[in-house]
């Protein structure tokens, strides 16, 4: 099956084109890498999968079901570790997550569990009963993927995940990300770090300008050194 099938995806801001018609799919298991610049459309495509930005055009499905008709069935399969930090601050981390949870029509012992469960894993249990503003900026990134695996979704999105955190944080979260695929969670990863991209995901897509110029596998991409040419424009003065 298909996790995600996006087919001909345009988002207009008024005269801003910001998604441009662009198709790829992403099988069911894999651990999948959107790569381009600040503004080529990464994380208006990721709105648009969850349901934060409204399709212009085009249409997505996950697991089958179409994002927009299906909308409810449909969100509960993903779950979305965004790049800025959202949370509640009037809440402690363990109800930011078991509040996270509500939202898809989850609540009771089973997710209090979950919590604590994610909680410990992310090794923030210490810090349960304390509002985010008084995590570091690691422990709020761990906060954000655990707040998205509350509901277990079967389609995992990380917009920047280890953005501003330390070298021995990051390679802790890459350990945990290949687990979780491993396990069977589909993962769609952006990220600026090209080692990340290059250890993590089996298959690329490049944006730029809101198309896709790219979409091979890893290994192909890096044989033909896409992922590691460097251009420069020299201006005389």
């Amino acid at each position: 099956m298909l996790a995600l099938q996006i087919n001909n995806l345009v988002k207009r801001y008024g005269d801003l084109t910001a998604v441009d018609g662009i198709s790829f799919d992403v099988p069911e298991g894999e651990f999948f890498g959107l790569l381009g610049p600040n503004g080529a459309g990464k994380t208006t495509t990721i709105n648009s999968i969850v349901g934060l930005s409204t399709i212009t055009s085009g249409s997505i499905r996950l697991f089958g079901l179409d994002v927009e008709a299906d909308w409810r069935p449909a969100r509960r399969m993903v779950g979305l570790s965004p790049q800025e930090y959202n949370f509640d601050r009037y809440l402690n981390i363990r109800d930011v997550l078991i509040y996270q949870a509500g939202y898809y029509g989850f609540h009771g012992k089973a997710i209090e569990a979950r919590a604590d469960e994610l909680l410990e894993r992310f090794d923030l249990t210490s810090k349960a009963k304390q509002p985010y503003t008084r995590l570091s900026g690691g422990m709020k990134r761990r906060l954000t993927i655990a707040r998205a695996l509350i509901h277990e979704p079967r389609l995992l999105i990380l917009d920047e995940p280890t953005a501003g955190v330390d070298v021995e944080l990051r390679l802790e979260l890459w350990s945990f990300l290949r687990e979780l695929n491993r396990g069977g969670t589909t993962i769609i990863l952006t990220t600026h770090y090209l080692e990340e991209a290059e250890e993590l995901c089996t298959r690329i897509g490049i944006i730029e300008a809101g198309k896709i110029v790219a979409l091979e596998t890893t290994r192909k991409l890096i044989g033909e050194r896409t992922l590691q040419d460097v251009f420069l424009e020299l201006t005389r003065r």
